[in-house]
C-alpha cells in the first residue's frame, strides 16, 4: 500500500480513538456524579449450627497455643551463638501449672522452644517429658494462672463415626485457625517417629495442615478428644485424611510425663524369646525364657525355661492371652499392657505342660 493511501486510514483510526476516549471520559457519564456507599442488607440471626461453632471457638481458642521451635546458630561476624526460629507447631494448655501438650515431632530437634498464648504473649518453654512412641510431649511455661485456660477433657472410647470434629491450630504459622469436619473412622493405626505403632487413632476430614500438629481435636461440646498428629497427603497439605491421637491415650500418658518425664511402662518382669525362635519351635504365643527373682511374676508362679537334671531344656510358660485377649507375638504382649497402669492385676493365660493355666499377676514398672 502506498503512503498516500495509508494516510486516510490512519486519520480515521485516530479520530475513532479520540471519539471513544471522549465518550468514556466526558460523553455518556457526567463528571463527579453523586455516589454513596450501598445500604447494608440486614443479616438476620445466625443459624443454630453457626452459633454453636462460634461459641465453641470462643470457648476453646484461649486454650490453644502457638509453638515456635528454635535452633542455635553462630553469627559469622561476631561468632556469638544465636537462637533462630526453626519451625512452628501447635499445642494446648493442659493445666494451670503451665504444662503444655504437643506432639513429640514438633519439638524433636529443637534446641529451645517459645510458646505464644492466645493473648499474643510469648513465654520461654522448657521440656518436661516426652513419649516418642506415642508422639506426645509436654512443655512448661512460667505464666501466671490468670493467663492459663486449661482445655476441657473429653473421652475417646465412646466416639462415633459421623459425629462432628473441630481442629484449632496454627497451619502454616497462621495462628488460631478453626477447621470443621466429622470423625471419618476410628481404630486406625499409624507409625510413630520410633517406628512403633500408635493404635486406636482417630481419622477425621477436618482440614489439618503443617503447623496443626500438636493442636487439639474437639467434639461439638468443645472437649478435647484427640491431638492432631499427622495427615495422609501426597502433596503435603490436607487431603481430607487427618489423624489424631485419642484423648484416652493422652490422659494416661501426660500425667506420667509430668511426674516422671517419661512413660513408666507396666508389664511383667520376665525375659521372653524372640518371635522367630518361638515360631521355629512350632509354638504360637510368647515364650518365657527367664523370670526376675522377687518379682510379681515370680511370686505368681510363672515358669522360666530351664534345664532339668539330665541337662535337657524344659520350656517355660507360653503366654497365649492377657485378660482373655489373644497374644501371638511379643508386639501383641507390649500393646496389651498399654491398656493398663502399674499395679493393675491381669490374668495371664499360659500353656504349661500342654495344659492351659491362668495366673493372676500384678503389673510392675519396667522403666525404673
Amino acid at each position: 500500500m502506498s503512503r498516500s493511501k495509508s494516510l486516510p486510514l490512519f486519520a480515521l483510526l485516530t479520530l475513532g480513538a479520540t471519539l471513544v476516549w471522549r465518550f468514556w471520559a466526558n460523553g455518556a457519564v457526567p463528571q463527579n456524579p453523586p455516589a454513596t456507599p450501598r445500604a447494608i442488607a440486614p443479616r438476620g440471626e445466625f443459624d443454630a449450627d453457626e452459633k454453636a461453632t462460634i461459641a465453641l471457638f470462643r470457648q476453646a481458642s484461649p486454650s490453644v497455643v502457638h509453638i515456635t521451635t528454635l535452633t542455635v546458630a553462630r553469627d559469622m561476624f561476631t561468632l556469638n551463638l544465636l537462637q533462630i526460629p526453626e519451625g512452628t507447631g501447635s499445642g494446648f494448655i493442659w493445666d494451670d501449672a503451665g504444662n503444655i501438650v504437643t506432639n513429640f515431632h514438633v519439638i524433636q530437634n529443637a534446641a529451645a522452644a517459645q510458646v505464644t498464648l492466645a493473648d499474643h504473649s510469648n513465654w520461654k518453654a522448657r521440656r518436661v517429658g516426652v513419649a516418642p512412641d506415642k508422639d506426645l510431649a509436654v512443655l512448661r511455661i512460667d505464666a501466671p494462672k490468670s493467663r492459663l485456660r486449661p482445655i476441657p477433657i473429653g473421652a475417646s472410647k465412646d466416639l462415633l463415626v459421623g459425629q462432628k470434629a473441630f481442629a484449632i491450630g496454627n497451619p502454616f504459622g497462621l495462628d488460631q485457625t478453626l477447621t470443621k469436619g466429622v470423625i471419618s473412622a476410628l481404630g486406625r493405626e499409624i507409625e510413630s517417629v520410633t517406628r512403633r505403632p500408635i493404635q486406636g487413632v482417630i481419622q477425621t476430614d477436618a482440614a489439618i495442615n503443617p503447623g496443626n500438629s500438636g493442636g487439639p481435636l474437639l467434639d461439638s461440646a468443645g472437649r478435647l478428644i484427640g491431638v492432631n498428629t499427622a495427615i495422609y497427603s501426597p502433596s503435603g497439605v490436607s487431603a481430607g485424611i487427618g489423624f489424631a491421637i485419642p484423648v484416652d491415650t493422652v490422659n494416661r500418658v501426660v500425667p506420667e510425663l509430668v511426674r516422671y518425664g517419661k512413660i513408666i511402662r507396666p508389664g511383667l518382669r520376665v525375659q521372653v524369646a524372640e518371635d522367630q525362635l518361638t515360631e521355629q519351635l512350632g509354638l504360637a504365643g510368647v515364650l518365657i525364657v527367664d523370670v526376675a527373682p522377687n518379682s510379681s511374676a515370680a511370686r505368681s508362679g510363672l515358669r522360666p525355661t530351664r534345664r532339668d537334671q539330665a541337662g535337657r531344656v524344659k520350656l517355660g510358660d507360653l503366654i497365649v492371652a492377657i485378660d482373655g485377649k489373644k497374644i501371638t507375638s511379643v508386639s501383641d504382649l507390649y500393646l496389651a499392657f498399654e491398656q493398663y497402669k502399674v499395679g493393675d492385676s491381669v490374668t495371664v493365660s499360659v500353656l504349661r505342660d500342654n495344659k492351659r493355666d491362668h495366673v493372676k499377676v500384678a503389673l510392675e514398672p519396667l522403666d525404673q
